[in-house]
């Protein structure tokens, strides 16, 4: 039995989310290192796992595991800044396994029955929502999303209005529910081409550009504040205008998938010059970042998490922002769009701002969910070995990608005469795609170091340790005061 450094007991039930995210995030890069496979060896599990329902699986593991982090970051979250317990444990760990089981059985059926097949059985005949991009989940899967995500917010919410109101869960709340509400589109399926492809962007672009940016400002927020000291004011300050500027591009930017889908002509304009200030709530995240951590008032034991939120910063402006402009211009995506620079771009916006991100709240989490401030120091230098490991891996993937984008525009899409076909090009592209898996192989073992990093041994960091006197910033004012102090020391209960 080890003393807890939780502030509030129904904290623990995060821990749960977390678990299953990490899971579910290394059978998506499992899945994603089969993929990049069968771009070079074709017929690599066929006809057991064609390409068309490993890349289902790997987006929609992507999209689950991200939603697991997020509501496990909630739960954590909101009761230490709201200042009371969590509104009901049990919702939340009975939503943890619907949700799990829903997710479970939906990756069995992608994997064990054709997908026509799948989607007669599951009543798309009644309401036809199947087929698209990300959006591939039958309707009952849709449905139990939906049911889960209102039970979630309702515990969430309650929570939040019960207790303490603080800028983070604000901001927190105002993405979560938007990323509800947004997710509704997807029951949208109008048999109109372009209103198909409108409302699909509607769900994917105001999800991945828009509310959830709020939700990464609110999580970096949180971690800053609890590992630098600095005073709730100025992180409030710099959190409000990063989310204006994300609101502000994000919102009018989802112009730039409009170009060629047969929206209006005034998107090009609209898209184009919206889309150019997507880079900058980025470029504010990452001067943010970097200013805070400056700015710190205390050493916090736990640097692995400093390090992910830093990093997370920076990744994020250089895949979102930096990639994303590389090609968000009408004139240029005229060529590029559905190329492998855009697969680049992806890769690199996901795993720098959300997946990052939310390896940055359970680095934080985790070792108070296990009764300590921190973790050894063997254990954050595994941590920290991962970052870079992982980081590596993921710009060997981009520059390939990059580089074979270029090359694809270069050979299929510039020539007026003569261009290669889609197939001959693509054989002139298999170096790059051999890279690209090299440095999916390298981002797995990234991943599995950090795995490991939870279980390497060493002195832990505990309450009270004479060697790491800290504070939590509790109150609006900042003042760092002994969490220990702010409430009795609670045990762990052996069932969470």
């Amino acid at each position: 039995m080890t003393t807890q450094v939780l502030k509030y007991q129904s904290q623990s039930v995060s821990r749960l989310y977390f678990i299953a995210a990490m899971v579910l995030f290394a059978g998506q890069i499992i899945f994603g290192i089969t993929l990049g496979l069968q771009y070079v060896i074709g017929d690599l599990f066929f006809p057991y796992i064609p390409f068309n329902i490993a890349r289902m699986v790997h987006t929609n593991l992507l999209i689950v595991w991200l939603l697991f982090g997020f509501m496990g970051a909630a739960y954590y979250m909101v009761p230490e800044e709201a200042e009371t317990e969590l509104h009901s444990p049990a919702l939340a760990i009975a939503l943890f396994w619907i949700f799990l089981a829903a997710g479970a059985l939906t990756i069995l059926g992608y994997l064990l029955v054709p997908y026509a097949k799948l989607a007669e059985l599951t009543g798309n005949n009644l309401l036809q929502t199947m087929g698209r991009e990300f959006l591939e989940q039958p309707l009952p899967t849709k449905v139990g999303i939906v049911v889960v995500a209102l039970g979630f917010l309702y515990n969430i919410s309650m929570t939040v209005l019960k207790g303490r109101k603080t800028s983070i869960t604000l901001v927190l709340l105002m993405g979560l529910w938007g990323l509800a509400l947004m997710f509704l589109f997807s029951f949208v399926n109008p048999e109109n081409l372009v209103r198909d492809k409108m409302y699909w962007w509607f769900v994917v672009h105001l999800w991945v550009e828009g509310v959830w940016e709020l939700i990464l400002a609110a999580l970096l927020a949180y971690v800053l504040v609890k590992t630098t000291g600095v005073d709730r004011e100025v992180i409030d300050k710099w959190m409000y205008i990063i989310i204006a500027f994300a609101l502000m591009s994000g919102l009018l930017g989802t112009g730039h998938h409009f170009f060629f889908i047969g929206m209006p002509g005034y998107w090009l304009w609209i898209g184009s010059v919206f889309s150019a200030l997507e880079p900058l709530p980025f470029f504010l995240l990452t001067m943010f970042a970097f200013n805070m951590v400056q700015r710190r008032r205390r050493n916090h034991p736990n640097q692995a998490a400093v390090l992910w939120a830093v990093g997370t910063s920076v990744m994020g402006f250089l895949g979102a922002g930096l990639w994303g402009f590389i090609h968000t211009l009408a004139p240029v995506n005229y060529y590029t769009h559905g190329s492998q620079v855009t697969a680049a771009h992806g890769h690199l916006a996901f795993f720098g701002a959300y997946v990052m991100v939310v390896i940055t709240i359970i680095s934080y989490a985790m070792p108070t969910l296990r009764g300590r401030l921190a973790n050894s120091q063997r254990s954050q230098a595994l941590e920290m070995w991962s970052f870079w490991i992982m980081c590596i891996g993921m710009a060997v993937m981009v520059l390939a990608l990059t580089a074979a984008g270029t090359v694809q525009v270069w050979l299929q899409r510039l020539p007026e005469t003569n261009a290669l076909a889609f197939m001959a090009t693509q054989d002139e592209l298999r170096i790059f795609y051999w890279v690209r898996v090299g440095g999916g192989v390298l981002f797995l073992i990234g991943q599995f170091t950090y795995f490991a990093s939870f279980f390497a041994g060493g002195n832990h960091v505990l309450p009270g340790d004479k060697h790491h006197k800290h504070g939590h910033d509790d109150h609006a004012s900042g003042a760092a005061v002994n969490p220990l102090q702010a409430k009795p020391a609670q045990r762990v209960h052996p069932r969470v």
